[in-house]
């Protein structure tokens, strides 16, 4: 189980890369630019059609005849590349694993590997297909400038997950709560823990507590006319040492761009209960209650409807996010900008996963790597990367796959390491072929199973515990809704049975919450949905979802033309294609795991055409805390 940090295994290789890429670049990067100058957003064109004296297009019929001139005379210096970088390929490694060590990081063992303790833990997933093709190819999704995207993506999702995070529930007889969605807008960014409560019996509040001086009960955060206060304090900022393990090419440094339209903007908000006033400081802590107080009260679930978990369209990406899965990071710079950015909260990252060339099961040419990436706050053990061998046409081009990783989360008291096991993955694209889907989700299984069998196995010689599996979690984009009339074939796929969609409620059915995570990419620059909260409004309304959402195909539309301001029914919330998964087999007797919450984040706006999924899943062992 050997993680690879480097592209090759020697120097000389990796300077033979280096020097064939230097080659290549300069004709790739004027090709890019060529195809780009022929394929404008529609951003582009609003602002085209506002300018009076036509300057932008003026730089278009400039810029194109200089492109195509430079590009023709860099023709033989990238021939030359190539025929030196392609046969490097073939011993080039599947994926890069850099570690990067965050301050106030005591080693290499991340976070929370500990003793697991007897109650369990919950761990937080998300899953975000950002779209960082090469700039050209973006453009036909009507995105742009990819290399400004990667970093901006990175920011919003680092100050999002970084965030702390408040959750307030008022006792009422109606039951009423001010979810994360609501109070997002006055306080960004509250990490919710276990409710807390006030009530004859129990003295789990600091000011009236036993053995505590008695006080006002307007002084105490508990006691605001039945206002339960969910709060813990956030992690410090963490800043990033200088070294990092890993290929990165010179004058890659991490930055920081202060004009960045992060969309966790730092708040100042005071909640009103009663006579007494529960105030949040420039610090986003309770003013009431020290950073370093966690109040837990065990047992409390809420409820929205019939479901034992809270559903959510957030404008930030949850706080305290322990997994990350990405697709389409495809382009080269953009990988290194985004990696940079999520390393300073993710200390381990797996990047840059697939093959080029002819390599394996490429039996056509791969121009484009898998563009998948994985980011976890938990150290990575092992991982395995797989090609879907059956890709067609466009698709072909790029090796898509299955990222396979087995991370440490903690340490059991008999000393028995607790894992958990994470896929990423990204099905063929292409409308109507279900049976490559099906024939990549039969693959994905047996690939999955062989893989958590591998890793599990000691090391010859060896005599050491059995892991213990805490989750098996599946995240990616897998190109079909469960809605859809043309994807029946994927909906009644093994993979369901296997595994649970905390979206489904059957094959063709999804919960009446349930959102399609797929936009229309012609409305993308709409002033409506121009930032996380005007995108997140929108898609609370049935309107607004009917406007910029992709929905299931008409018989009365053109699949390819746009859905704004179409008036024919629509089934369901639109096409959701990004999932989050999970299984509670192989888990160890009596364990148990239950979905505390599910979000569709909208913190990406105007930087992909996907909305974001994530899932908090606790895991309980059914044993009693001593």
């Amino acid at each position: 189980m050997v993680l690879h940090i480097t592209p090759y295994s020697s120097a000389c290789l990796h300077f033979l890369d280096g020097l064939s890429w230097s080659l290549v670049f300069p004709c790739y990067w004027l090709l890019d630019r060529l195809l780009a100058s022929c394929v404008a957003t529609s951003l582009e064109k609003r602002q085209r059609s506002q300018d009076p004296c036509s300057f932008l297009t003026l730089c278009v019929l400039i810029s194109a005849p200089l492109y195509l001139l430079l590009l023709l005379a860099s023709l033989p210096f990238a021939l030359l590349g190539f025929i030196i970088w392609a046969p490097l390929q073939a011993v080039r490694q599947p994926y890069l694993y850099t570690y990067r060590r965050l301050q106030g990081q005591a080693g290499p063992g991340g976070i929370g590997i500990g003793e697991w303790r007897p109650q369990g833990r919950s761990f937080c997933f998300c899953s975000a297909n950002i779209c960082l093709l090469p700039d050209s190819l973006a453009r036909f999704n009507n995105l742009s400038d990819t290399h400004r995207r990667a970093r901006e993506v990175g920011k919003r999702i680092r100050n999002g997950a970084s965030r702390p995070q408040i959750k307030i529930y008022i006792d009422s007889p109606t039951n009423t709560s001010i979810s994360a969605a609501s109070f997002s807008s006055l306080a960004t960014g509250f990490r919710r823990t276990s409710s807390l409560d006030h009530a004859p019996g129990h003295h789990d509040c600091p000011m009236h507590g036993e053995g505590a001086q008695p006080k006002s009960s307007t002084d105490c955060p508990l006691h605001t006319s039945g206002v339960q206060i969910s709060i813990s304090a956030p992690d410090p900022d963490p800043q990033e040492e200088e070294a990092e393990t890993g290929n990165h090419r010179p004058g890659d440094q991490a930055g920081g761009d202060t004009s960045s339209m992060t969309a966790s903007r730092e708040s100042l908000a005071r909640y009103h209960g009663g006579d007494s006033v529960v105030g949040i400081s420039s610090n986003n802590t309770l003013s009431h209650v020290p950073r370093t107080s966690i109040f837990k009260r065990p047992g409390r679930k809420r409820r929205h409807g019939d479901e034992t978990f809270d559903h959510e369209i957030s404008a930030f990406f949850p706080a305290n996010l322990d997994f990350l899965a990405l697709q389409e990071v495809f382009d080269h710079g953009s990988t290194t900008r985004l990696r940079r950015q999520l390393h300073r909260y993710f200390p381990y990252v797996l990047s840059d996963v697939g093959r080029y060339g002819w390599k394996g099961c490429c039996s056509r040419f791969k121009f484009l790597n898998s563009g998948l990436m994985l980011a976890s706050r938990y150290p990575i053990l092992d991982a395995r990367y797989e090609c879907y061998p059956n890709g067609r046409g466009e698709d072909a081009l790029a090796a898509k796959g299955a990222l396979f990783a087995k991370v440490h989360v903690g340490t059991s008291h008999q000393e028995q390491r607790v894992v958990g096991y994470l896929t990423c993955t990204h099905l063929h694209a292409i409308e109507g072929d279900a049976s490559v889907r099906c024939e990549q989700l039969d693959l994905l299984l047996r690939w999955g199973a062989e893989f958590r069998h591998s890793s599990s196995q000691p090391p010859e010689g060896e005599k050491v515990l059995e892991d213990l599996v805490a989750f098996d979690v599946i995240l990616g984009d897998l190109n079909f809704d469960n809605c859809s009339s043309e994807d029946k074939l994927e909906q009644q796929h093994a993979l369901f049975t296997q595994y649970k969609d905390p979206c489904r409620l059957g094959p063709g059915e999804d919960k009446p919450w349930a959102l399609g995570t797929l936009l229309d990419p012609s409305g993308l620059y709409d002033d409506e949905v121009s930032s996380p909260e005007s995108l997140q409004k929108v898609m609370e309304n049935e309107e607004g979802r009917k406007e910029y959402l992709v929905f299931p195909p008409s018989k009365s539309q053109c699949p390819a033309s746009s859905q704004k301001g179409r008036k024919i029914p629509l089934k369901g919330n639109g096409r959701r294609i990004d999932y989050i998964l999970y299984s509670d087999e192989g888990l160890q007797q009596d364990w148990k795991l239950e979905i505390e919450e599910f979000s569709f984040v909208t913190q990406l706006a105007g930087l992909t055409d996907h909305l974001s999924v994530a899932m908090r899943l606790a895991v309980s062992t059914g044993e009693e805390e001593p």
